[in-house]
């Protein structure tokens, strides 16, 4: 499952600056305004333009570099600034709600700030497929029906509520074959990147699209929902320890009276971020594990284990195919390919006739 760009790029400092303009709603001085300006200037841009170098490397040169990205740079980085956009105006509104509630409970802002954090990130997962992502690419209906109609009858055996199958043009930007089933609420969507169906054959493709069902019938939206809801509340404890530390040691010295100070949100921006980053082998478990349940439905619902097996190793192109178990557990949020061909070839010895597989190969697409 992928995470929407609009939550790339967070530019902090944009984000405080507009968000110390917007205090004033919430009650906030203009002398909290201004100390907060002072200091982001001051700590934030250092960090801020090492990161903006980082990403340039790490997104566009890099993947140049390995051959898996097709954008030149010029398209390429208007994305970033429509995904910047983007961050900061859902950063904006989603610190403003924070910062009210600081102010209106202080004592107990952690339990009432993780329900706004889930509440934003539900609403995010209901808008991104309809208002969000179209903003990237361009998703049109798959006119190919011997592709789309086997996808639409695992949809309809599952209880998937689409009637169409959507294209995206994604090899504008990436070699990378990728699909989804996104959505809540009526704005259900399912869609596979065009490098899918150009360099993959049919029972790949129908392996991957079971993949992903499977995170919608198995419930992995709302199951990720929660974790998310628990890690953030621990972390948002362990946030408010750690800062009511730091206050009563450095607060006067800061000048950061208290946790609806907006000066102070650099501190709590670095204490819950070096939280997160020490959460990381534990997120990326948890998402590994959804991941690893939605394989074994992949498997089961089409019947194509050579598919998943053929897939996975294209997928090695990218993705390391045999970690060791610690890179597996510390950077991993999907299993490794060695582990996904093993969980393939182990279900087609135990539930398919031998050749069974093999001759689902003859089925695939025409170029």
């Amino acid at each position: 499952m992928e995470l929407s760009r609009c939550c790339c790029n967070f530019d902090l400092a944009v984000v405080i600056q507009n968000f110390s303009a917007a205090t004033r709603f919430v009650g906030a001085t203009s002398e909290i305004e201004n100390a907060a300006s002072r200091l982001l200037q001051r700590s934030v841009f250092t960090a801020r333009l090492h990161l903006n170098f980082s990403n340039v490397y790490e997104h566009f040169f890099r993947e140049h570099q390995y051959g898996l990205a097709t954008q030149t740079f010029p398209a390429w980085f208007s994305e970033q600034l429509i995904g910047l956009a983007l961050a900061i105006v859902g950063g904006t509104i989603f610190l403003v709600v924070l910062y009210a509630v600081f102010q209106r409970a202080p004592k107990t802002w952690w339990i009432l700030g993780t329900l706004a954090a889930v509440v934003f990130s539900f609403v995010l997962l209901f808008i991104a497929p309809v208002f969000i992502e179209p903003l990237f690419n361009t998703y049109k209906p798959l006119t190919k029906p011997e592709i789309s109609e086997p996808i639409l009858a695992m949809a309809r055996a599952n209880q998937i509520p689409v009637r169409q199958v959507f294209e995206v043009d994604a090899s504008r930007q990436t070699t990378r074959v990728s699909a989804n089933v996104s959505g809540i609420l009526g704005t259900t969507r399912v869609a596979l990147n065009d490098n899918l169906l150009n360099q993959c054959t049919l029972p790949e493709i129908r392996a991957v699209m079971a993949h992903e069902m499977g995170h919608y019938v198995l419930n992995h939206g709302a199951k990720l929902l929660t974790y998310l809801g628990i890690f953030i509340f621990v972390g948002f404890a362990l946030t408010r320890i750690l800062f009511d530390i730091a206050l009563r040691r450095w607060g006067k010295k800061w000048r950061v009276r208290g946790i609806a100070d907006p000066a102070g949100l650099p501190l709590l921006a670095l204490i819950f971020s070096t939280l997160l980053f020490l959460a990381t082998p534990l997120l990326n478990t948890v998402v590994r594990v959804t991941e690893r349940e939605a394989d074994a439905f992949g498997i089961n619902t089409p019947r194509e284990p050579d598919g998943m097996a053929k897939v996975t190793l294209k997928l090695g192109a990218y993705r390391k195919l045999n970690p060791t178990p610690l890179e597996e557990f510390i950077f991993y949020d999907h299993p490794s390919g060695r582990a996904r061909i093993r969980m393939a070839m182990d279900w087609k010895a135990a539930n398919l006739p031998s050749g069974e597989s093999a001759a689902s190969e003859t089925r695939s697409p025409s170029p």
